[in-house]
């Protein structure tokens, strides 16, 4: 069964349908989750899956279940720290970084320096280009499937991957504690966020 015919009939009632659904994406969404959320990422996995059950009925694109999958974690996402932050009317992902938000700091993927300055580096640029650079390198979604997550058009994406992709570059410059950490950490982005995935996978 595809995802939607899963969706479906875990709507309908069946619920091994929906653990199968689960268990097919949920590496994927706590990937998205885990460098933003620290160690609540596990409960806004659950949330997004139920999130998609009681949106099934507004899917538009019944090819393209991941883009809607990380669309509804995307909305998790900002409402979780919405009701963390009390004091902030609404949240500007455009500017707000997750360090603003202080979420728990992770030291799961301190293995490599590489990979923690990666790291460090993504949680300092704004949520969404964050976002955008995590479904691009760690997910391998392309520029449509990112634009119908996060409800852009396409070239829009494109732009702001390599905007992003600019930002992190310059975020990790200012933290690397050495000229070389910081060449071959920007040199090996595609290399580091390999190693990421495959930790969180794991």
């Amino acid at each position: 069964m595809d995802d939607f015919q899963l969706l479906q009939a875990w709507q309908s009632g069946d619920d091994r349908s929906g653990e199968r659904l689960f268990r097919r994406h949920y590496r994927s969404v706590l990937r998205f989750f885990h460098n933003k959320a620290g160690t609540q990422a596990h409960d806004l996995v659950q949330r997004t899956f139920l999130a998609c059950l009681e949106a099934r009925g507004r899917i538009r694109d019944q090819r393209s279940f991941k883009p809607f999958l990380f669309g509804v974690a995307r909305n998790v996402l900002y409402d979780h720290y919405r009701l963390a932050r009390r004091d902030r009317a609404h949240l500007v992902a455009e500017e707000v970084t997750v360090e603003d938000l202080r979420p728990t700091p992770s030291s799961l993927l301190a293995q490599a320096r590489e990979v923690e300055l990666l790291l460090r580096g993504l949680r300092r640029i704004p949520l969404e280009a964050q976002m955008i650079l995590e479904m691009y390198y760690w997910e391998g979604m392309r520029a449509r499937e990112i634009g119908e997550a996060l409800e852009m058009p396409e070239n829009t994406v494109r732009t702001k991957i390599r905007r992003s992709r600019l930002r992190l570059e310059a975020a990790i410059a200012e933290i690397a504690e050495t000229p070389a950490l910081r060449q071959s950490t920007i040199a090996g982005i595609e290399t580091w966020a390999r190693s990421v995935r495959e930790a969180l996978s794991a």
